[in-house]
């Protein structure tokens, strides 16, 4: 008797319907998540389960799963499928003879060994076993089987969830690493983690970097951060209006193709820009948010919470458009948008009701294209199936948009920092629209947040360029 662990209702075996050599299997493909889980709700940190390269220096291929990892999954099994809901555990004897590791496809196996009516106890062997290699673990169980028959629904919302807030991150420098290396203008990082963020990105291999920035201040600050800047090409300038405008200069004479703010003003960065007729398009500059967030499932993007103040209807056309094109360019194929109100009514009082409402049939007309837009959407059913389904919203949209466009700036930077700060979002930026990509980021944010928003300016660079 087999079983995936995905069934809507748990169904248990009496002890008088139990028989020696009984038994039944669950297969489970254990994932990096498994082993973080359980190292978080074990405490139990040792680097053999949690770090490749300290793995392989104590001689082993990788990193691996908890040994009791093996005892957590018959657990599973003698509380859950065999004998079930309504069994007590007593004992549990195991050996260790190989250990797991992410990605392999599991079988865990119990059956009768003896029965005791007296007692109604029940001793089970045990075996965990990669599924077409070898046992990872045998062992021996004893439990009290149930004595009333019972089918109780299975738990579906409780689960454990691990967020790894570097994996998003990962993934994007593996795609702009596999790409060919541009330049990349680093304008005034004058302090140490946006100069750590750039150097970061110049280490793996994104960019190679050109510092404009007061040549005296930078290597004060590197100095303060013990970073190394031999071998990096640093242009000089007084002061941070002078390296906005150096920086824009270089990207209008196509000596780099991208930009990254460092320690200055955003606006100091944006007026040096559209200063600069060649770096305009026919778009107007919007910023995007992209965040990996612990409760949803795929990358979300946030426009605009940046630039933007107070869009009309035609600068949210731009806004839109720019994000929809943005994420194609990450592998989205047709984003879903959801334009967000604090309302899902087009409601007179309420302009925004109404832009969204403009939006769609814009979309619909052709005006914007490449994505599936849908507003106004409230935040709560934009985001969650079961809130769209309770307020009887049918839309493709809600609960599964790729971007979230927001009224106005106010809202949009609310929302972000929220994601981040409460959430736990792990968030990078971007500004569209010129003829140059521009990674921007908060002056708070840590290099982590600066070397994704490289990678995300890196991958819009190469795209533009093959247009």
């Amino acid at each position: 008797m087999n079983h995936e662990l995905h069934e809507d209702w748990m169904q248990n075996f009496t002890f008088d319907e139990l028989s020696v050599g009984q038994g039944a299997t669950i297969v489970r493909t254990l994932t990096d998540a498994d082993i973080a889980g359980f190292a978080a709700v074990s405490g139990d940190f040792n680097p053999t389960h949690l770090d490749d390269e300290y793995a392989r220096g104590e001689g082993l291929s990788g990193k691996t799963a908890h040994g009791m990892w093996s005892g957590a999954m018959v657990s599973t099994m003698l509380g859950t499928v065999f004998p079930g809901p309504g069994t007590l555990y007593i004992e549990q004897r195991m050996r260790f003879l190989a250990a797991a590791r992410a990605g392999d496809r599991l079988e865990i196996s119990v059956h009768v060994k003896t029965l005791d009516p007296a007692t109604r106890e029940v001793t089970l062997d045990c075996v965990v076993r990669r599924q077409g290699g070898p046992d990872l673990m045998v062992g021996e169980a004893i439990v009290k089987a149930p004595a009333k028959k019972q089918r109780v629904p299975r738990a579906n919302g409780l689960r454990w969830h691990v967020f790894d807030a570097a994996a998003g991150v990962q993934r994007l420098l593996d795609s702009a690493i596999s790409l060919d290396r541009l330049r990349c203008a680093i304008v005034h990082p004058c302090d140490v983690e946006s100069l750590r963020g750039a150097l970061e990105a110049a280490r793996h291999g994104l960019f190679t970097p050109v510092i404009v920035a007061p040549k005296e201040r930078l290597f004060a600050v590197a100095h303060e951060g013990e970073l190394d800047l031999s071998g990096i090409e640093i242009v000089d300038v007084p002061h941070s209006h002078a390296a906005a405008e150096r920086a824009a200069e270089l990207a209008a004479l196509d000596q780099v193709q991208a930009l990254m703010k460092g320690s200055l003003h955003t606006d100091e960065l944006m007026t040096a820009v559209l200063a600069r007729r060649e770096l305009r398009t026919k778009r107007r500059l919007s910023h995007v948010f992209r965040f990996d967030v612990p409760m949803y499932h795929k990358p979300l993007l946030i426009t605009d919470a940046a630039l933007n103040i107070e869009p009309t209807l035609d600068e949210k056309v731009d806004i839109v458009q720019n994000a929809i094109d943005f994420a194609r360019v990450l592998g989205c194929v047709q984003p879903k948008v959801a334009v967000l109100a604090a309302v899902e009514t087009v409601n007179a009082r309420m302009v925004c009701t109404i832009d969204a409402a403009a939006l769609c049939k814009m979309a619909e007309r052709g005006q914007i294209t490449g994505g599936l837009i849908d507003g106004p959407l409230a935040f709560d059913n934009a985001i969650s199936v079961e809130a769209a389904r309770i307020k009887k919203i049918n839309s493709p949209v809600a609960g599964d948009p790729d971007i979230l466009m927001v009224p106005d700036l106010v809202s949009g930077n609310i929302l972000a920092k929220q994601l981040e700060y409460l959430g736990g979002a792990m968030g990078s930026g971007i500004v569209l629209g010129a003829r140059v990509p521009i990674a921007l980021t908060s002056r708070a944010d840590g290099a982590t947040a600066r070397l994704a928003s490289a990678a995300l300016a890196v991958l819009v660079a190469h795209h533009d360029r093959k247009r």
